[in-house]
């Protein structure tokens, strides 16, 4: 009879061990995790500027608190204050939702006049309006989480900065992973972060600009806010800015202001979708142009994880797993099958 050696079973049993506690801790950090992928980002963001500090005789301590410290006024208060200003016209779209809805209906009731066939009457005002309001809801996220992930995020910052060196040396000795191949996954983070947090965002942003002019020379009243809300859906795949210039066009057409809406729309698609085309042929291709699919599963993902970051965080998660699999292969897989 043969017998499974003693030294498979302590094998197994650590490894169990491992994967129980690991996965334990997991499911405690989980609604946290966000900070740490920020940590992640930063920290890519940051390293050149922090070894340039301490090259020219900075303190490092005082190079990474003052390189936290404008992180957070560059980076994480105008976030903060596109999210406030988001909540606040959130609020009020949940107090009238049922009532926009049934504006759109309206709207269709014309067109509907030229094909011939109802389906208004198929559109349940209240279930669109629960819809949105979960929707909206969980795009905004929690705040007391939120806090609690931008804490974890800093502190952890501030050691990776200060330690980089006992920080590679720790990776090298707890990670499984051969020194060759975790080089690698370094460089395909740096590169996914790079692609990610400049290359997408600044894409987003100057969608919401272009947006903003328009919106400024058709009059529409908070072209602010819908310049915001352009700016957010240019990060989604297929979306675009006709998060912002549909709303605009309906809202228009409601009001009666004919030229306006239809003004607004031919703008949204002509001149902002050629800004987004122009700018993603120079811009992503310098650095590392996401796959739309991948950005698409990643938001999907992401803002139910972490709320609005999860547009950024959402395409890096998904892309740190394809990292891995991809070096689970180059380690264990077969090169002829």
């Amino acid at each position: 009879m043969n017998y499974i050696h003693p030294k498979i079973i302590r094998q197994i049993f650590i490894l169990l061990l491992i994967i129980l506690i690991g996965g334990l801790i997991m499911l405690e950090m989980a609604p946290y995790f966000s900070g740490v992928l920020g940590t992640i980002t930063l920290f890519v963001l940051l390293k050149k500027p922090m070894k340039k500090m301490v090259d020219k005789g900075w303190n490092p301590v005082l190079s990474a608190s003052l390189l936290m410290v404008m992180s957070f006024f560059i980076i994480l208060l105008p976030i903060s204050g596109a999210l406030l200003m988001l909540g606040n016209k959130i609020s009020k779209a949940l107090d009238n939702s049922e009532k926009l809805t049934s504006i759109i209906k309206s709207q269709i009731q014309y067109f509907e006049n030229l094909v011939g066939y109802k389906f208004s009457s198929q559109v349940d005002a209240s279930a669109v309006s629960e819809w949105l309001s979960g929707s909206l809801q969980g795009l905004v996220g929690g705040t007391f989480n939120t806090a609690i992930a931008i804490s974890i995020m800093y502190f952890l910052l501030f050691y990776m900065l200060t330690n980089q060196k006992k920080l590679y040396k720790t990776l090298y000795d707890y990670i499984p992973i051969s020194n060759k191949n975790l080089k690698v996954i370094g460089c395909e983070i740096r590169d996914i972060v790079r692609a990610n947090t400049l290359g997408i965002p600044l894409v987003a942003l100057a969608q919401g600009l272009v947006a903003l002019i328009g919106f400024l020379i058709f009059g529409i009243e908070n072209p602010f806010f819908w310049a915001l809300m352009v700016t957010i859906g240019s990060m989604i795949p297929f979306v675009g800015n006709f998060l912002g210039t549909l709303p605009v066009f309906i809202l228009s057409l409601s009001n009666g202001e004919t030229f306006q809406a239809w003004g607004i729309l031919i703008y949204g698609i002509v001149v902002v979708g050629l800004t987004d085309n122009l700018i993603r042929l120079y811009v992503l291709k310098k650095l590392d142009d996401v796959h739309p699919l991948i950005t698409l599963i990643g938001v999907i993902v992401g803002i139910p994880l972490f709320g609005f970051i999860g547009l950024v965080f959402g395409p890096l998660l998904i892309n740190l797993f394809l990292v891995i699999v991809r070096i689970y292969k180059r380690e264990y897989g077969k090169e002829n099958l």
